[in-house]
């Protein structure tokens, strides 16, 4: 990989976007190694996966203007299509993700962090979706994902002026989860996906599942599906050991891998 670097630390995985002379803009190739790297990923050890950029000024600035400058409608609808499809493919990884936004998160790269289940960010992040200063929209789930997470009204206010904002407003419209000095983003985010790799690895999937997909769904059919959800976990060496150990106040000895039962 030429753009990607990878490392499991444990039950963690860190992936970082390589790319800091262009403040880790997003173009084909890197879209094609995100791609690949995220599909290659063990879900078989790895239970956290943290994303984050390479360097101090940036977490992803964007999509490479350069490479969009020229091209033609076709062209860049199925721009806009390679980056939705690896972004919901994060989304969609039946493990947690967490964004550590060390800076810069602009068009692609805010669109990259809203595809993450949790985000957190240096003090010194900058985010926003500049994309209709440059006769566009943004292309990347944008408009959609920005809808969901903080409210339409703010949504739009932000994409129709383009305007950017930094890290302590981007906590307060709950953009972010929380806000860290530059030094100990990395440790919080590694702690954070230790914490959450310590927990039972079929529970927790069932859990994304259950939240991202109950979203879409009406009431009555999300708690059908958390139901589902619910009742799966049972019978599982989570389950077991997990309820067994609490009532006889002994620690759990979870399995060293993901397992299906």
């Amino acid at each position: 990989m030429s753009f990607i670097q990878y490392e499991v630390q444990g039950a963690v995985a860190v992936l970082t976007i390589d790319r800091p002379k262009a403040l880790n803009a997003l173009n084909s190739a890197v879209l094609e190694e995100l791609d690949a790297t995220v599909s290659a990923i063990d879900l078989e050890a790895v239970r956290c996966l943290v994303i984050t950029g390479s360097g101090e000024k940036s977490f992803v600035a964007g999509a490479d203007i350069g490479e969009m400058s020229t091209l033609t409608k076709a062209e860049g609808e199925a721009f806009g299509k390679k980056g939705n499809d690896v972004f919901r493919k994060i989304e969609t990884l039946p493990i947690p993700v967490i964004a550590a936004v060390n800076g810069f998160a602009l068009g692609g790269g805010n669109e990259l962090a809203m595809s993450c289940d949790i985000r957190i960010c240096s003090d010194n992040a900058v985010f926003g979706q500049p994309e209709v200063g440059l006769g566009i929209t943004p292309g990347f789930g944008g408009t959609q994902r920005l809808a969901r997470l903080v409210s339409p009204g703010m949504a739009k206010q932000l994409i129709y002026t383009a305007r950017n904002i930094k890290a302590d407003e981007a906590l307060r419209i709950g953009l972010v989860n929380a806000v860290y000095p530059q030094e100990e983003l990395m440790p919080a985010a590694l702690k954070m996906a230790a914490g959450i790799a310590k927990n039972a690895p079929i529970a927790v999937r069932a859990c994304k599942k259950a939240i991202n997909e109950g979203l879409e769904k009406g009431m009555d059919d999300a708690l059908v599906l958390e139901e589902g959800l619910f009742g799966s976990c049972f019978e599982t060496h989570d389950q077991v050991e997990g309820m067994g150990c609490f009532m006889s106040r002994e620690k759990p000895k979870p399995k060293p891998v993901f397992t299906n039962n």
